[in-house]
């Protein structure tokens, strides 16, 4: 049977739920993606295998082994890692819940996305709790074993923890290019589909469409038309898994041309169609 791939950002928290957790595997060579995104939640992934890289809003970091990376909500991140066997637990929650008293301390010291490292003692205990969670979880997301645990994981991490720093990588939103194109950045923050061609985008920020294709590129990592579609995809994904709509009311609430052209977008870029990955969903893969 073919084995679920989970990505980072289409997993999100059910309607009632304050935080979700999922495990993620691959072996050796198996495909990955990910792409320069932000979400609605806050996350923490736990790493156990890992090669790679972390961009994120303070810059550019080297992944090892039992790394910890936390994200807050609407921070633009992405992960470029190697083909080796990697594996984590992705945990994502409501920021609500830094306003909770017990948690205030932890939550000024996570104001941004940060590379944390932990002492090998702490990173037993910890990677020890995270499979806890992970079982209440899907025994009972809502149990006060769970939410006990979820606060136990942050509050640990966020004192025992220390970031790595980046002294050579300027910070993503730093980058005057970053600046240039934040016009037309901030239009896919705020909506599920952006249809602006490419002429468009670029009037928008003020710079010739051929400068804003090689700017845009160049912090992305991919033209702007793939990533529009990426975008437009890790927003069905979000829709199949929140809600009951149909795959046709949400291929036309993306803005695709039919319902046959989304599920074949959706199967290219996830590996599985919509139908097939609500159901994997509803399993709490």
């Amino acid at each position: 049977m073919r084995k679920v791939q989970v990505y980072c950002e289409p997993f999100c928290i059910e309607k009632g739920y304050q935080f979700e957790i999922h495990n993620v595997q691959y072996e050796e060579n198996d495909a990955y993606s990910c792409f320069l995104h932000f979400h609605e939640v806050h996350e923490f992934i736990i790493f156990e295998q890992i090669d790679g890289c972390y961009y994120y809003n303070q810059g550019e970091s080297r992944l090892i082994d039992n790394d910890i990376v936390f994200t807050p909500a609407l921070e633009t991140h992405n992960f470029d890692l190697s083909e080796r066997p990697k594996s984590w637990y992705i945990i994502q929650f409501l920021p609500e819940l830094f306003n909770e008293v017990e948690l205030q301390k932890a939550s000024s010291l996570l104001q941004h996305g940060q590379h944390l490292r932990l002492p090998q003692k702490d990173i037993e205990i910890v990677q020890q709790m995270v499979k806890w969670l992970h079982q209440c979880y899907q025994n009972n997301p809502l149990s006060g074993e769970s939410l006990m645990l979820l606060r136990l994981i942050i509050l640990w991490i966020a004192e025992h923890s220390q970031a790595v720093t980046t002294p050579n990588s300027m910070p993503i939103t730093s980058s005057i290019g970053y600046e240039k194109l934040s016009p037309a950045i901030d239009l896919f923050r705020q909506n599920k589909s952006v249809e602006l061609t490419l002429t468009e985008a670029a009037s928008l920020c003020h710079i010739s469409p051929s400068h804003f294709s090689r700017m845009f590129k160049s912090i992305f990592r991919c033209n702007f038309s793939q990533y529009s579609l990426q975008h437009k995809l890790y927003s069905a994904a979000r829709l199949i898994s929140q809600s009951d709509k149909s795959m046709t009311e949400i291929s036309y609430e993306l803005n695709f041309s039919s319902p046959s052209h989304f599920i074949s977008q959706f199967k290219k870029q996830f590996a599985v169609t919509p139908k097939k990955y609500r159901s994997e969903i509803k399993q709490k893969v």
